[in-house]
C-alpha cells in the first residue's frame, strides 16, 4: 500500500459513496493530489502506519470513520490534517468529541468550494481573496438556490438574460433583488459592459435627477464642472435602479423618455444624448396599487414591466435557511479573522422556525452576530425571542431587534388605518362604490383596486349584509 514519491502529495480518502467518491478524486487529482483509498476502519489504520498523508479526507456516515479519528487521537498515526465530511446535526457533537478545527469540517450536501474551503483550511493557505471577490461571490450564492422557487427564479433569470428588454424584480426587503439583477448582468451579452446601480430612496429629486442624468457646469448653485450621469456611465451596460417605486413623479416622465428612445438631456443642458442601456428596476411595493391611486405613472409601469420575476421571501424557502447559515458562516469567518463557528442543531431549528420578516438580509446580521460575538447558542439576544410562523403580521421580537425599517413600519402601519377607513364608509354607504370613492376622495377605480387588494369582498361574501351598490 505504501506509495514511492519524492513530494508529500498524499491524501487518504475514507469511505465515500461512488458518487461522492468521483467527486473527490476529480476534485484533488487536477490539483496535484495523489489518493490513497480505505473503505474500512483497518484498511485507514494500516495506510497510516505505512504512509505519510499531507491530509486525509473522513466521511463520518457509518462507524467507520469516526472510530479512525478515535484511533488517531489515543494512538496517533501520519494521518496528516484531517477534512471531516458530516452532515449538520453530527458536526457539533463530533468537534467536541474530538477537538477537531471547525475550519476542516465540509457539511454535507457540499460544493466544490467548501472542499475548497476545507483544503486551503487545513493546509493553511489563505482563501480571503475569493471570499472578497464579486464574481465568485455571486457564483457561491446563486448556487444555494435549491428550493423550487428560486429554482425557477433562476430559469427565468436565463431567458431574460438573453432578450434585451427591461426587468421588473419585486419581493420583499432583504430577498435578494440585487443579486437577481446581477445575475441577468453576467449571464447577458452584455456581462463585459458596465452595471451600474443607483438607488432611486437616497437621494432627494434633485440630486437624484442630476445622479441620473448628469448637468452641465452652472445649471445649479454648486455645479462648478460638468457632470457625468450614470445613464451615461452604463453606455452599453446595464442600470439597476433600486426601490423604483419612490422615484418623484417629476423624474418618472424623464426615465419613460429614456426609456423609450434611448435619448436625455442632463440638467442646464441644450443637447440630446444617446445612450445604448439596458434598464432593470427593483421594488418592494406594490406598484399596481400605485398605478391605481397615481403615485405611479401607468406608461412607465408598463414599460419596466415586460418580464417580472417575483423573489420569494425566505419563509416560503426554509429549506435555503442551513445552506445560507453555513455560507454565511464560512464568509464572515473568514473576512473576520475568527475561529469557523458550527451551529449546534437546536440552533438551526430555532433558525428555521425563525419567520424572517427582514428575508436573507436579516439571517445574515444574525450569522454576522454569532461570529463576531461567538455565540452559535444563540444566548446574547442574537435572534429575537419570538420565532412562530403562526403570526405573519406581527413584527418578532423586541423594538431593538426588529428587522423592519421606520419606512416599512410606517408604510404597514398606513396600510391598516386605509383600510379601516375604506371598510367603514364601504359600510356607512351600504356597498355604494361610487359613492363610496367620492367620500374617501379617490377615483372609483382606485377603490375598486383597494377594495380587491383587501379582500373586502370575500370576507363580506362570508357573512350577511346589505346588498351590494355598483
Amino acid at each position: 500500500m505504501k506509495a514511492d514519491v519524492t513530494k508529500n502529495t498524499l491524501a487518504l480518502v475514507l469511505r465515500t459513496d461512488p458518487g461522492m467518491d468521483r467527486c473527490l478524486g476529480d476534485f484533488l487529482r487536477t490539483r496535484g493530489y495523489t489518493l490513497v483509498r480505505a473503505s474500512t476502519f483497518e484498511e485507514a489504520v494500516a495506510a497510516v502506519i505505512h504512509n505519510h498523508f499531507l491530509f486525509s479526507v473522513v466521511d463520518l456516515d457509518g462507524t467507520d470513520g469516526l472510530a479512525f479519528l478515535q484511533h488517531l487521537k489515543t494512538e496517533g498515526g501520519a494521518a496528516g490534517s484531517i477534512i471531516v465530511l458530516a452532515r449538520g446535526s453530527r458536526i457539533a457533537e463530533i468537534l467536541g468529541m474530538l477537538s477537531l478545527s471547525s475550519d476542516h469540517v465540509v457539511r454535507k450536501p457540499f460544493t466544490v468550494q467548501d472542499l475548497e474551503e476545507a483544503l486551503n483550511n487545513a493546509l493553511g493557505l489563505s482563501s480571503r481573496r475569493s471570499v472578497d471577490d464579486p464574481d465568485a461571490r455571486l457564483h457561491q450564492e446563486l448556487a444555494l438556490w435549491r428550493s423550487p422557487k428560486m429554482r425557477e427564479v433562476r430559469d427565468i433569470i436565463e431567458q431574460a438574460a438573453g432578450a434585451n428588454v427591461t426587468v421588473l424584480i419585486t419581493g420583499e426587503t432583504g430577498t435578494g433583488k440585487d443579486l437577481v439583477a446581477r445575475a441577468i448582468h453576467e449571464a447577458s451579452a452584455r456581462h463585459r459592459g458596465p452595471f451600474v446601480k443607483v438607488n432611486c430612496a437616497a437621494l432627494p429629486r434633485e440630486l437624484l435627477e442630476s445622479e441620473l442624468f448628469g448637468h452641465e457646469r452652472g445649471a445649479f448653485t454648486g455645479a462648478h464642472q460638468l457632470k457625468f450621469g450614470k445613464f451615461e456611465s452604463a453606455d452599453r451596460g446595464f442600470i439597476f435602479l433600486d426601490e423604483i417605486g419612490d422615484l418623484h413623479p417629476a423624474l418618472q416622465g424623464k426615465l419613460m423618455h429614456v426609456l423609450q428612445d434611448g435619448q436625455f438631456s442632463r440638467v442646464g443642458g441644450r443637447s440630446t444624448i444617446k445612450v445604448d442601456v439596458r434598464v432593470l428596476a427593483a421594488t418592494n411595493q406594490d406598484l399596481e396599487g400605485a398605478v391605481a391611486t397615481g403615485q405611479f405613472r401607468e406608461d412607465l409601469f408598463y414599460r419596466l414591466n415586460v418580464i417580472q420575476i417575483a423573489v420569494p421571501p425566505l419563509r416560503e424557502r426554509p429549506e435555503e435557511i442551513p445552506l445560507l447559515a453555513d455560507y454565511f458562516l464560512q464568509r464572515y469567518s473568514t473576512l473576520f479573522g475568527r475561529d469557523r463557528v458550527i451551529l449546534p442543531a437546536e440552533t438551526e431549528q430555532r433558525l428555521l422556525r425563525h419567520r424572517f420578516p427582514g428575508n436573507v438580509r436579516e439571517l445574515e446580521n444574525v450569522i454576522k452576530r454569532i461570529v463576531v460575538l461567538g455565540d452559535p447558542d444563540l444566548r446574547k439576544g442574537t435572534l429575537p425571542a419570538t420565532t412562530s410562523r403562526a403570526a405573519p403580521d406581527k413584527i418578532a421580537g423586541p423594538a431593538w431587534a426588529a428587522p423592519m425599517s421606520l419606512k416599512d413600519i410606517s408604510r404597514s402601519a398606513a396600510q391598516v388605518a386605509e383600510r379601516e377607513a375604506i371598510r367603514q364608509v364601504l359600510e356607512q354607504t351600504q356597498w355604494n362604490r361610487v359613492q363610496a370613492a367620492k367620500l374617501l376622495g379617490v377615483s372609483y377605480r382606485a377603490l375598486l383596486y383597494k377594495i380587491k387588494e383587501a379582500e373586502f369582498d370575500r370576507h363580506r361574501a362570508q357573512r350577511p349584509g346589505p346588498g351590494r351598490g355598483p
